[in-house]
């Protein structure tokens, strides 16, 4: 079983020529770069279909996206959106029934036995659940894919070396997987996949059988990788929160279609798709309850407007227009504003005075939504 998944992943077969000696030993495996560059990956018109039995299943449907040297891309989508397999398409563990990936603007699909071996050495990967050696030490685990490519004792000890501080465990070379907490695997995992240098990392839910705080080392470590490697980091989730806390562009992919795509901050700002919006749902914070309670639906005497301001990312807010516009009438009841990538997304709940409230508001060009209404004393 482990000899199959090496071989799949491309680590099997001879060497080839390391850098000399004393150079440093985590760098990308950058070949000659083709006309996308180094750590490109381009889908055109990717589709992929599953026959069985039962019928036809279109797993990928027309998929095209572009994704630039040194991102950060996340792939996100509900269960069997297809993510899984777009992921695998770009080291050929997935062959496109149509359409064409091409890798540093390289047509994968056209290698042959050598160079898919050498495709597969530039592009590592990191699992959901670690798949560590439980027999072997750490040390061992990660100097695992240099042993099946034949590197040198010597070399491997100095890559192995620098793999391990790279992601912080020096100190745990000789434990075995048993004696590690489950960020402390997935460090494993992350420095195996590093040791050979590739230019693309590909995640596949690497941080789901993990809890909130290590999710959040882990993604550190993996945003701290590709500032200091360069690397193209390719990650697929159902987490809207991965996506906010690591990645500069995302996809949105719903029944094996791009439903959307684009940076980050302006998905969460402005999502369009039902598909985006559904995902974003456990992040937005709706009415609290006991504001939902007083809620009425028409004014009464002296009642004050509640109005949902939302911010796309495009303008900050600006609490001194806010209260302009609002005469100084203006009570804050629930805030949820954060910055993604520089820019500020999210809402505000405000309750206001005067039916003028919400076109003053308009005006200075925010998106107001008038939701009901409380009463002055609440």
């Amino acid at each position: 079983m482990a000899t199959l998944a090496l071989d799949s992943l491309g680590m099997a077969g001879p060497a080839t020529p390391t850098a000399a000696a004393g150079g440093p030993a985590i760098t990308a495996a950058r070949g000659e770069a083709g006309p996308g560059g180094t750590g490109t990956v381009r889908f055109e018109n990717v589709s992929k279909t599953y026959r069985s039995a039962g019928g036809e299943i279109r797993a990928l449907d027309d998929v095209s996206l572009d994704i630039p040297s040194g991102a950060i891309f996340g792939i996100i989508g509900r269960s069997g959106a297809g993510k899984s397999t777009l992921l695998r398409t770009v080291n050929r563990l997935e062959e496109p029934t149509s359409g064409r990936v091409l890798v540093d603007g390289e047509r994968i699909a056209a290698l042959r036995t050598d160079g898919l071996v050498a495709l597969r050495r530039r592009i590592g990967m990191i699992f959901q659940h670690f798949n560590l050696l439980s027999a072997k030490t750490v040390r061992q685990n990660v100097a695992l894919p240099l042993k099946v490519q034949g590197v040198g004792r010597a070399e491997t000890a100095r890559r192995v070396e620098e793999a391990l501080r790279l992601v912080g465990l020096e100190g745990k070379a000789e434990a075995y997987p048993s004696r590690l907490s489950g960020g402390q695997k997935q460090r494993v995992g992350i420095a195996r996949a590093l040791v050979s240098g590739p230019e693309i990392l590909l995640c596949d839910e690497a941080t789901s059988a993990l809890d909130p705080e290590t999710t959040l080392s882990i993604l550190g470590l993996l945003r701290d990788i590709n500032r200091r490697l360069n690397l193209t980091i390719i990650l697929i989730t159902h987490e809207m929160s991965v996506i906010r806390e690591i990645c500069t562009d995302v996809v949105v992919l719903e029944a094996g279609r791009v439903a959307e795509a684009g940076p980050v901050w302006r998905l969460f700002g402005a999502p369009e798709h039902p598909a985006t919006r559904a995902l974003l749902a456990p992040l937005t914070r709706d009415l609290s309850s006991d504001l939902s309670d007083r809620l009425m639906p028409y004014p009464a005497p002296g009642a004050r407007a509640v109005l949902r301001i939302t911010y796309s990312g495009r303008t900050p807010p600006d609490l001194s227009a806010l209260v302009a516009a609002t005469g100084g009438a203006v009570q804050l009841l629930q805030a949820g504003v954060e910055r993604i990538q520089g820019h500020a997304v999210g809402r505000l709940l405000i309750a206001a005075e005067g039916p003028e409230a919400e076109a003053r508001l308009r005006a200075i060009g925010e998106t107001v939504e008038g939701v009901g209404y409380v009463a002055a004393d609440d």
